[in-house]
């Protein structure tokens, strides 16, 4: 006996970069129809240096944090001519090549942003689009990212210099002469630590503050000759409360006390905060390229003054403070994430909206490749059919359960409200939800997506007359 295949639902993808990228592959393996809406001129998303939307953090001596083994797709092999940690344009083009080797880029209009997105009465989707046009779409997944708009913060007083975030450096001749300066970056994470080490060397004359609230666990790349990522992922997979416990020690062998550094004792344990990987950050302290600052208190005209009440003379700021999330096609009263909350059932689905996928909203440890491309697979399954979500009720109960789980022992800041571990996500994924929403299909039958978006467009017509 034949099962019947049921209807696929047309499909509007937001985004190709990484989350969108991979989330239109899989949509192409189960010959789901869709249209993806790129709003730059290529693919890549962060990854694209100066992209034409704006939307790129990358800056020119970028390279991924993560080793090259830990980047690539399960289903497309990465060059082995990469080394260990590929410069941004190398993760650029492996998804380039990516989207040749699937013949992604028929499906993706370039240039072309989602305007608004207004969820139609019975479900189905209206998409408003940068070239003019009105379209029409059964359901709706959402790969916009998360790290194209700066949050800044707030201190008392004004300054006088110049300012911008580190979202917009490149290098230090743009977008600002950054030679000669006494420069002020303002963060520890990633990107802070990779402008203060790039800035402090000697060759450019500058003498670079790096400023943080809270501290940091600081890491090198490798570890006995082998990237960080690689050599932890051969340990044995622990429970995720021992697993912390013993990998407290871990930054203390690998790089010492961070106050010898200059930097504040972390006012948490490592694994409580999403920690920093450089392999030069400590050096350029350590040398005293750059000085180590606490919390400004206060900006005053062309100096700042900080916690520990010292005063320095500042010509330029850079805050190195991380996103917000935004979803600026969305009428702000449908859906948004204030303070970077936002409750989805496996960081995808918003309960109660059956027609709406979020892809890529989690910042997963060692990186986000492997976690979208387990998160598109869910999306797939759902829209193919084979997969069905729980219902309302459980789906809260269980984001409640994941909160606690991947957030619980967090440091409670805006930016770790994303924060998870792929390993146990994907586990969770593989072992109970996919067999789980497949048993549920089975008996329920599959989510009714198909045909929305025409049904109601039938309805407006008739309504009309």
């Amino acid at each position: 006996m034949t099962t019947a295949v049921p209807p696929r639902p047309t499909v509007c993808v937001i985004g190709a970069g990484i989350s969108g990228l991979t989330t239109s592959k899989i949509l192409s393996d189960y010959a789901i129809p869709f249209d993806t809406f790129e709003s730059g001129d290529r693919v890549g998303g962060n990854w694209a240096f100066k992209n034409s939307n704006g939307h790129s953090s990358a800056y020119r001596s970028l390279h991924i944090d993560t080793s090259a083994e830990g980047l690539r797709f399960k289903d497309f092999a990465i060059s082995t001519s990469y080394p260990d940690f590929p410069h941004h344009s190398q993760v650029q083009q492996y998804l380039e090549d990516y989207s040749a080797a699937f013949d992604l880029k028929r499906h993706i209009r370039f240039n072309t942003s989602v305007k608004h997105a207004e969820r139609l009465d019975g479900g189905g989707w209206r998409i408003d689009t940068s070239d003019g046009e009105t379209r029409h779409y059964d359901v709706l997944v959402v790969g916009n990212g998360h790290h194209w708009d700066p949050r800044f913060p707030q201190f008392p007083g004004t300054f006088d210099g110049e300012t911008m975030h580190s979202h917009h450096y490149i290098d230090p001749e743009e977008p600002l002469h950054l030679r000669g300066k006494r420069i002020l970056v303002v963060g520890i994470g990633n990107s802070a630590s990779d402008i203060v080490s790039e800035l402090s060397q000697q060759s450019n004359r500058n003498r670079v503050f790096l400023s943080t609230r809270s501290g940091a666990w600081v890491v090198p790349k490798y570890m006995l000759g082998k990237p960080v990522d690689q050599l932890i992922s051969t340990f044995p997979r622990l429970p995720m409360k021992p697993q912390r416990y013993l990998a407290r020690a871990l930054p203390r062998l690998l790089s010492g006390d961070m106050t010898h550094y200059g930097l504040p004792q972390p006012n948490h344990h490592f694994l409580e905060a999403h920690p920093t990987q450089s392999s030069e950050l400590l050096v350029r302290l350590g040398s005293g390229d750059a000085v180590a600052k606490p919390n400004v208190r206060a900006l005053e005209g062309n100096r700042v003054r900080f916690v520990d009440d010292s005063v320095e003379d500042i010509d330029v700021i850079i805050w190195a403070t991380g996103y917000n999330i935004t979803f600026p096609f969305f009428d702000e009263d449908f859906l948004s994430a204030p303070d970077n909350r936002i409750d989805l059932f496996k960081r995808i689905l918003v309960p109660g909206i059956d027609d709406l996928m979020l892809v890529g909203f989690g910042q997963a440890i060692p990186t986000l490749f492997p976690f979208v491309e387990c998160q598109a697979s869910l999306v797939a399954r759902y829209l193919a059919g084979t997969y069905r979500p729980p219902a309302v009720p459980k789906m809260k109960a269980a984001i409640a359960a994941d909160h606690e789980r991947y957030l619980g022992h967090m440091h409670d800041s805006a930016r770790h409200t994303q924060q998870l571990d792929y390993h146990v996500y994907a586990d969770d994924m593989v072992r109970r939800e996919l067999p789980a929403g497949r048993k549920r299909a089975r008996g329920q039958g599959p989510v009714a997506l198909a045909g929305r978006a025409a049904t109601q467009i039938g309805k407006e017509r008739v309504d009309a007359h």
